[in-house]
């Protein structure tokens, strides 16, 4: 980067990462792709549990052996790996210097776990006022299940996802179904990101810095958006339309003749030109189905009719009538398919960085697009340790010149 360029967003922004596994390294990436700085701590021999998730396994060079799993390498790129035991006392001393420095620091361990190791908030306020200190765990800092651990999966049963995940009971296959990437992780580090940038600039104005609570079940259960606030402010209770819309019609995936699509008409001007693509003027005639609401109500009626239509003609056929009738229509695509979609390929939703052994690694692309301030792309997920020397170096030359 020239002098002149425009910076990152976090150009100069300090972050130390105790987090692992998903929902912390998701948050922590992020703040790495706004150029953060994100020294990450693990632990000696093993370091983040995800090293080990594999297969698949990342790709080395040519002669090397397989190191680390992919699964690591979705959520910590731009990230510097540093060593630490923190039930020593040299890894808790470690660690306390580089909060000293920090601006943020990031961890999900158990509720009151880096307590008795003297780095909790209240411990490392006493250092570094300005510092925020976000914890992420699965049910909170506090409550009756406070001291529980969990995985995803567990709060997207318990939050209530599960409950409108999957399709209609009495149907092939029909049941609750979790989400199929770990959508409570994702949804809870991208709070998380949130939040801190939230205190980042609260700090600009105050000059203090606080601790930001976050959960897991807490946070899936936030994601239910209108379902979830059905719920809460008019005790409707919600439930499984598999690939259907609970309030529109229609708004799913329709059998062709020789695959499946997706239609989604939103309101009762897109239902009329729908009519109209698939030839069926007497569904756009019909009374009943004229508003919303009634295409809510006759549903299985409606939808029979529909049905049959697709089931005539193939894919491409429909694709290119409801692109025609400027109508939201799409495939079921793989992500193999994904990427080579022409708008991820314009977009370049695909990219390589150079990694640790002289390779290089491709990855997904961060997905915000800044007018000025870039997003980082500096190398892929670290080995482990890799950065030790470099980061307790940096310390030692910090401590002598302060």
């Amino acid at each position: 980067m020239n002098r002149n360029d425009p910076k990152p967003a976090l150009d100069g922004v300090m972050v130390l990462d105790l987090t692992r596994i998903l929902a912390g390294p998701w948050c922590t990436q992020l703040l790495a792709d706004f150029g953060a700085d994100v020294i990450k701590i693990e632990r000696p021999e093993t370091g983040d549990d995800t090293r080990s998730w594999g297969p698949p396994w990342l790709e080395a060079p040519r002669g090397q052996p397989a190191s680390d799993a992919s699964y690591f390498g979705a959520a910590n790129r731009n990230k510097k790996s540093v060593i630490a035991d923190i039930a020593t006392p040299e890894g808790q001393a470690l660690i306390r210097n580089l909060a000293r420095h920090a601006d943020v620091l990031v961890e999900n361990f158990k509720v009151g776990d880096l307590a008795r190791h003297g780095l909790d908030h209240e411990s490392l306020r006493q250092l570094n006022p300005r510092l925020i200190y976000c914890s992420i765990t699965g049910y909170g800092q506090s409550g009756p299940y406070a001291h529980r651990p969990g995985y995803d999966f567990v709060f997207q049963g318990e939050a209530g996802l599960m409950s409108v995940t999957g399709e209609q009971d009495g149907l092939p296959g029909g049941g609750p179904q979790k989400v199929g990437v770990a959508a409570s992780d994702l949804v809870s580090g991208l709070y998380a990101c949130t939040a801190i940038l939230a205190a980042l600039n609260d700090r600009h104005q105050t000059g203090e810095g606080q601790s930001i609570d976050i959960a897991l079940f807490d946070c899936t259960l936030a994601f239910g958006a209108n379902l979830a606030f059905n719920q809460a402010a008019n005790n409707l209770p919600a439930r499984r339309y598999g690939n259907a819309h609970p309030a529109l019609v229609p708004y799913q995936v329709l059998r062709t003749a020789d695959g499946h699509i997706i239609v989604a008409a939103g309101n009762d001007g897109q239902w009329l030109r729908f009519c109209a693509a698939i030839d069926r003027p007497d569904l756009a005639a019909d009374p009943r189905y004229r508003h919303g609401p009634g295409r809510i109500a006759h549903r299985a009626a409606l939808m029979a009719e529909v049905e049959h239509t697709f089931a005539n003609r193939p894919s491409a056929y429909w694709l290119e009538r409801l692109e025609n009738a400027d109508l939201p229509h799409g495939r079921i695509n793989s992500y193999a398919e994904a990427f080579e979609h022409p708008q991820a390929i314009h977009r370049r939703m695909r990219i390589d960085l150079p990694d640790a052994r002289g390779g290089q690694t491709f990855g997904v692309a961060n997905p915000i697009r800044f007018s000025r301030s870039p997003i980082c792309y500096r190398w892929s997920a670290p080995t482990l340790g890799q950065h030790t020397q470099e980061v307790l170096a940096s310390r030692r030359t910090d401590a002598g010149s302060g």
